[in-house]
């Protein structure tokens, strides 16, 4: 069997070559994630249509949820546990992991609980009303398993990386999505089984991928072993204190995610309004493409973390600056790229997923304005993960917070009223470009 595991030197290795060998099989694990997502929709806007686009979009914030607290456990974890990496001591770190993985499946399955006996409450208060409120459902109910697989994913994912294996990290993204693809195409086309085939193509996805998460932990780990807790109630006590400690850690990982849910759902009920369900159609392109652009910048972050975190805990400062001048540098190249190509081919990218029609006009129409606060975007984003990185969760909280729930909440109620409809895409740009207004003037005040 192929050994996947690579021998990393967090400490002297090149910052360049260091980044280098986790940016790239984070990024191309993404890519294959970003795969998933841009076929999903395209077999579903295709082969259900533009109401079954709808109907995902709506959802969407729920996984948001779920893959948010991962993300909060996973990246907690493993700011907290490199630091004991970085002092040798190994001991911790295993405990920590071993924590927060049974933190993890506790949390996913009383989610998973509520989420399955409550399902009217739940799917009114993300906004599924009237025609759209069946093909939710039908969506929903079969996509719950996915939300508490995503979670586990989410932390193995993390954990996996700083283990110093990125590149079987990449595999538990890249074979899931081969698996979703295939089964999506399979289900929703040859079978005709709808929005239930949609996402039980991405349940059995995400088992994949925490089976290989599961194989890893038990047979490949080389450093981040799982360690067995006692059970007395000093222990049980010190294993809440410690989740406690890696939730504030991670706690902006969860508030980026909910950050992502807040959009989607403050711009579903801002786009429904002023331009009814063909606006919420459009809008659903958009939050297509949103969480393929934010996996990107999340690949530079991720990528960045491990490394600034223990090189932070080593008392290595010089190597701390360089790593965030290197993955800034890194986002914002990416984030122009990306911006050129949503100003210069809308047409194209809209037709991917649904073409003719009043929501294909609306979508065309408005996404060069969408995009034009990704490099806004990536500097938050990029900025967050550094916080998050050196213990500053307070400010990774703040910066998260602004991007994603304050400013984009006032964004989506004054914009409209003053540009009209292309206010509603001006949204967001604007929201990102006052909360790295935000991080200027914090940075700047510091250094005084």
């Amino acid at each position: 069997m192929i050994d996947h595991r690579d021998s990393i030197d967090f400490a002297n290795t090149n910052i360049k070559k260091l980044f280098g060998q986790f940016f790239f099989p984070t990024l191309l694990g993404m890519l294959f994630s970003m795969a998933f997502i841009l076929t999903d929709g395209i077999f579903v806007g295709n082969g259900i249509g533009p109401h079954g686009l709808a109907a995902i979009n709506l959802v969407a914030p729920i996984f948001m949820l779920a893959s948010g607290l991962g993300m909060m456990f996973g990246m907690g974890a493993s700011v907290v546990a490199a630091i004991h990496l970085s002092q040798n001591n190994v001991k911790a770190a295993r405990i920590n992991v071993t924590q927060v993985f049974i933190a993890g499946v506790l949390v996913s399955l009383v989610m998973g609980l509520i989420c399955y006996c409550f399902p009217r409450p739940v799917l009114s208060l993300i906004g599924a009303r009237g025609l759209l409120y069946d093909a939710a459902y039908e969506y929903y109910i079969w996509f719950l398993p996915t939300c508490l697989l995503t979670m586990i994913e989410s932390i193995g994912l993390f954990v996996i990386r700083l283990d110093g294996s990125p590149r079987y990290a990449m595999l538990s993204n890249i074979i899931p999505a081969l698996v979703n693809i295939v089964l999506d195409y399979v289900f929703i086309f040859p079978c005709q089984w709808g929005l239930m085939g949609a996402s039980l193509a991405t349940d059995l996805g995400g088992l994949v991928a925490v089976l290989m998460i599961g194989y890893y932990m038990v047979f490949k780990t080389k450093t981040l072993h799982l360690y067995r807790l006692k059970t007395t109630k000093k222990s049980l006590m010190l294993s809440l204190r410690n989740v406690g400690y890696m939730i504030r850690s991670g706690a902006s990982g969860l508030i980026g995610e909910l950050a992502v849910a807040v959009m989607m759902l403050t711009g579903n009920l801002a786009f429904g309004k002023w331009l009814g369900t063909d606006g919420v159609s459009a809008y659903s392109v958009a939050c297509y493409l949103f969480p393929v652009v934010y996996m990107i910048y999340s690949a530079v972050a991720q990528s960045a973390q491990p490394i600034i975190s223990f090189n932070y805990g080593a008392g290595e400062q010089k190597r701390v600056f360089q790593t965030l001048s290197f993955s800034m540098t890194i986002s914002i190249t990416l984030g122009l790229i990306v911006s050129i190509a949503f100003f210069l081919f809308p047409n194209e990218i809209v037709g991917i997923f649904i073409s003719g029609g009043d929501a294909a006009v609306m979508a065309s129409k408005g996404l060069p304005f969408y995009a034009a606060g990704f490099v806004f975007m990536a500097i938050n984003i990029c900025m967050a993960g550094y916080y998050q990185s050196v213990e500053r969760a307070g400010m990774a909280v703040l910066v998260t917070v602004l991007r994603g729930i304050i400013f984009i909440v006032i964004a989506f109620c004054v914009m409209p009223m003053l540009w009209g409809d292309y206010g509603l895409w001006l949204a967001v740009p604007v929201a990102e470009m006052l909360t790295t207004l935000v991080v200027i003037i914090s940075q700047t005040a510091k250094k005084r």
